[in-house]
């Protein structure tokens, strides 16, 4: 009973940390739960994502309120997203019921998990690329400004609709996909949309495709209550913190750390050995900031983002220098 109630109590504080990325970024609460429960808490996989969803479908809601008060939300994109996600989401859960017996399926989801992982830390990478190529062209005067109301877009409804379904059918099986993998692909597919949209839209279009889920793991997967209680009474105080955060924090460190996490996940999961894990990883975390500080050298920003942030700062106070001097100058006039 005392162990129990002490594993509770763990749980309770993962799933608070796990909200708080989320609050953060938008994305990281699947990705991030599920391996946290299979491999610090040795849940059984399938009773993981189980598990996960549930508290997802709780927490996602929250979330999406908000953005629908604030008109952040293409109500048409979510319309046929969902039309995809939903019942794909709902055939993830029967794959899984297909698998045979319970030793493949844990096996599978497994396997499944460990692929999802990977993609998603490469989407956050990528993702971080196309914000970084975008804010050099828009700065260059190459490409397009940013726009600065709500853009109209015209929905492209057949590679909505195959969006809306594969990211439906990963997290049916692995629970991870509806913050990260549905984001890149609205991205490439309406590249006009501004950022909160974005985020915005993706949200709402996951609350029915992570609810179709759920009541797909209810009915045939291993949903263990005393696990996805602590997961919903942690993660819930952990978003709405992390949500309040994100406008003091850099998302781009707290992103990067997230693809970190995820890679390292990824790789336990589809069982590569502590030694070339480890490998791997003293590689990325030595090779990554190099390579991404050439990048930004090579779209004009310099080499680390404080010094940009330095720079736009004395930008500014120089800027508001004449004006302040204006000011001054006309009241001794008077």
């Amino acid at each position: 009973m005392t162990e129990s109630f002490s594993m509770d109590q763990t749980m309770v504080v993962a799933a608070f940390g796990v909200g708080i990325v989320v609050g953060l970024t938008g994305m990281g609460g699947g990705a991030l739960m599920t391996p946290i429960l299979v491999l610090f808490f040795n849940v059984p996989p399938l009773t993981a994502v189980s598990s996960d969803l549930m508290a997802s479908a709780v927490m996602k809601p929250v979330g999406s309120a908000v953005h629908l008060r604030r008109g952040t939300v293409n109500l048409q994109l979510v319309k046929w997203l969902a039309i995809g996600s939903i019942p794909s989401a709902f055939c993830g859960v029967l794959i899984l019921k297909a698998l045979g017996d319970e030793q493949s399926v844990q096996a599978g989801i497994k396997l499944a998990l460990g692929i999802a992982l990977m993609v998603t830390a490469i989407l956050l990478v990528v993702r971080a690329y196309m914000r970084l190529v975008e804010r050099a062209r828009t700065r260059s005067g190459i490409g397009p400004k940013l726009p600065q109301g709500r853009p109209e877009v015209t929905p492209r409804v057949m590679p909505t609709l195959l969006l809306g379904a594969a990211g439906g059918l990963i997290v049916g099986l692995t629970s991870v996909g509806s913050g990260s993998i549905v984001i890149i692909g609205l991205m490439m597919i309406y590249p006009g949309l501004k950022a909160s949209q974005l985020v915005g839209t993706d949200l709402l279009q996951a609350v029915p495709m992570v609810a179709a889920a759920a009541v797909g793991h209810m009915l045939f997967g291993s949903l263990d209550l005393g696990i996805a209680l602590p997961l919903i009474v942690g993660s819930i105080p952990g978003v709405y913190i992390g949500a309040q955060m994100s406008s003091r924090l850099s998302g781009g460190f707290v992103r990067r750390a997230l693809a970190f996490v995820l890679l390292a996940s990824a790789l336990k999961m589809l069982g590569v050995d502590n030694v070339t894990t480890g490998v791997i990883l003293v590689a990325a975390l030595l090779l990554a900031p190099v390579l991404w500080m050439y990048l930004r050298r090579r779209y004009g920003f310099p080499a680390l983002a404080y010094t940009e942030k330095r720079q736009s700062a004395q930008a500014r106070k120089l800027a508001d220098a004449p004006a302040a001097s204006n000011d001054s100058g006309q009241g001794n006039e008077r």
